[in-house]
């Protein structure tokens, strides 16, 4: 037998998943790739970071819509740091 709340969670809308798009070391951001509102797949470049004078591309785990972009050209990000969020279907 349901519960009262039951029917209720059941009439909320569903959410996105949102996915942070993190640096995986210490590095420059060399270039963002991407805008806010943009839709992006899974595989495609979002930030490029640079470090000992290599280019790093670094990719998009999901498809989705960009809806925050958190760094800029020239930021300086440690392991971790979030770069990008994308709100996955």
């Amino acid at each position: 037998m349901a519960g009262p709340r039951s029917h209720l969670t059941m009439a909320l809308p569903l959410r996105p998943m949102s996915h942070v798009v993190v640096a995986e070391l210490v590095a420059n951001v060399l270039s963002v790739e991407v805008v806010a509102g943009q839709q992006v797949d899974a595989s495609q470049a979002v930030v490029v970071l640079e470090s000992m004078k290599m280019e790093i591309p670094v990719l998009a785990e999901v498809s989705g819509k960009v809806s925050e972009v958190i760094v800029a050209p020239g930021d300086v990000v440690r392991d971790g740091d979030p770069l990008v969020v994308i709100d996955a279907p």
